[in-house]
């Protein structure tokens, strides 16, 4: 049988001991973790090994022995740390052992319970893996479902292949916190045995961050409750705070504070890095609202937007008059129907007069709006972009409503020509049981229904090259507050904590491992370095991704050119009934 040995490269040039570390009878394998040195008492060690396994709930044992021949043949020694395995016993009993003045190592697994000929342990061939023991510590292995639950005791029987490895070296951190400079009376070698890595700034900012945290969580749970009041519940007040953009992305940002200063200590490492991922991109679109906020006071730039508003809304006013004239007459030399045409150019000229109008009476006015609205900065990025966004909605709102007009009449239209034909095959809907039956019809039904469907088929190409034109506006102005509300989804769930440990410290996110020969001779035993693959950019932003507001909604193309077709209403928002396809 071969065994699989993990080795920790930093203890490669440690002095000799015995190798502490746990044993994974499934998978034939053993995790060593340390290296206790000379001079120890064996009942120091094994409640040290007490003390840990009650703090990782796992079990460690004492695997064997390692001897490091440095200078001069240390046979006593080595007879000494042979008779070691009568005091810790363990099966199999590990003997790791580098050779003097040579890169050459032995390893041996001796069973002294069940020998192979009498008088004479048994040995298997021992296949040693050396491993990063830090970068393991530091690494999370994807899919995390393939880790053992920590919750479940020692979960040996449940951990598998690469999973039991990072879940061991996860879960004897405690192993890990004693160093050379202590004044303990066991000495170890694993990877801080040089001194615990540890930081001021960590420290303090990790002991200043419960009070912080408990006094935001506070005035996080005052702004909600004020939120939630009656008033804002009223129908006008009500409708607003469900259909702008800014309500929304200032609802999302409530609650993405909220789950950040949360005084809850996360459950898991999943839960921990979407903590982290929220509040990196929080901290960033703010920076980028700062820096948009300096951008917009510096040179007087709200000033020069406030005077350049009202000029673009009436170059907007004057093309639209410019393209109801040029459809009033033969447009494209399509012959319409004149009195139809007539009545409804001059009823969307009205609008734009009236929209013309409001402009000039607001004018006064924006450049301070303006001033107020660039303040709104601060609260990070994808509030201004939202503010934007309705902005937009708010000067394109004639636009909306020829829309809205031309899609009603068209829609009109088009369920009149439907029913009118059903009634030539004898055919009518059932309201009630949502379906068409067969009717009879008598012949004055049958011919006013000639004459309605003839006026209509005859009034259709006015109706519908006014809804063609319209809804082409309309989808331009679609589609500049879906590029918004793009970018700022983006801004919201990108998982940037997550890349940025990708691009700096791969290991970190571990997709699995490969494996690099270090020896392969005939009579040693097999050496192999274990090295971390990186998860994919891909697939970081697959599993990290944060949920975003999406308040706005999300047809295919076949719903899309649906609605168009029959001229049903696109909203801008997503409504109640609304199936995602």
């Amino acid at each position: 049988m071969v065994l699989k040995a993990f080795f920790p490269t930093c203890c490669a040039s440690a002095d000799s001991g015995l190798l502490v570390g746990r044993w994974v009878p499934e998978q034939s394998s053993a995790v060593v973790l340390a290296v206790v040195h000379f001079p120890f008492i064996p009942i120091q060690v094994k409640e040290l090994l007490a003390q840990v396994q009650q703090a990782s709930r796992i079990g460690l044992a004492v695997l064997g022995t390692w001897c490091h021949h440095r200078q001069e043949p240390e046979e006593s020694l080595g007879h000494f740390l042979e008779g070691l395995g009568t005091i810790f016993s363990h099966e199999p009993w590990l003997q790791l052992c580098r050779e003097r003045g040579s890169k050459f190592w032995s390893c041996k697994a001796t069973h002294w319970q069940v020998p192979i000929s009498p008088g004479a342990p048994g040995e298997d061939q021992v296949m040693l893996i050396f491993y990063d023991q830090r970068k393991v510590l530091l690494s999370q292995l994807h899919p995390p479902a393939a880790l053992p639950d920590h919750q479940a005791g020692d979960a040996t029987a449940s951990a598998g292949g690469l999973a039991a490895v990072f879940d061991t070296v996860a879960r004897s951190e405690a192993l890990f916190r004693s160093d050379r400079f202590d004044e303990g009376l066991v000495r170890l070698s694993h990877w801080q045995s040089e001194g615990v890595e540890a930081s001021i700034l960590v420290e303090l900012a990790k002991r200043a961050s419960g009070p912080v945290c408990l006094l935001l969580a506070y005035l996080l749970s005052l702004i909600s409750a004020a939120s939630t009041c009656w008033v804002f519940k009223l129908w006008p007040l009500s409708f607003i705070w469900s259909k702008l953009s800014t309500c929304e992305q200032l609802r999302h940002r409530l609650e993405q504070l909220t789950f950040i200063f949360s005084t809850q200590k996360a459950e898991n490492t999943s839960q921990l890095m979407r903590k982290a991922n929220m509040l990196v991109s929080v901290l960033l679109d703010v920076a980028l609202g700062f820096a948009l906020l300096s951008w917009l006071h510096g040179k007087d730039r709200i000033g020069q937007l406030a005077d350049a508003l009202v000029p673009v809304a009436d170059r907007v006013a004057e093309e639209l008059q410019h393209l109801l004239q040029w459809l009033m007459g033969a447009p494209a030399g399509l012959k319409m129907n004149r009195a139809l045409d007539q009545v409804l150019g001059r009823f969307f000229l009205y609008h734009i007069h009236l929209w013309i109008s409001y402009i000039h009476l607001m004018s006064p006015f924006i450049e301070r709006i303006l001033w107020h609205m660039g303040l709104s900065a601060c609260l990070g990025l994808t509030v201004a972009l939202s503010i934007l966004s309705d902005i937009i909605a708010l000067l394109t709102f004639h636009i909306y409503c020829f829309y809205v007009y031309g899609a009603r009449l068209y829609c009109l239209k088009i369920c009149g020509l439907s029913s009118l034909w059903r009634l030539f095959r004898g055919k009518k809907w059932n309201v009630l049981r949502q379906r068409v039956d067969s009717c009879s019809y008598d012949l004055d039904q049958l011919f006013i229904g000639t004459l309605l469907f003839t006026v209509l088929v005859f009034l259709l190409p006015t109706t519908a090259l006014y809804y063609l034109v319209f809804t082409l506006l309309r989808l331009l102005v679609v589609t500049v507050q879906g590029l918004i509300h793009l970018l700022v989804d983006l801004i919201n769930s990108l998982p940037l904590y997550a890349l940025g440990l990708r691009l700096c410290r791969p290991y970190r996110l571990s997709a699995g491992v490969k494996f690099q020969v270090l020896e392969h001779e005939a009579g040693r035993p097999l050496r192999l370095l274990m090295q971390i693959n990186p998860l994919p950019y891909n697939r970081v932003v697959h599993t990290y991704r944060l949920p975003s507001c999406g308040c706005h909604p999300k047809h295919s193309w076949s719903s899309l050119c649906r609605k168009l077709f029959f001229g049903e209403l696109i909203y801008p928002w997503r409504q109640r009934g609304d199936k995602q396809d």
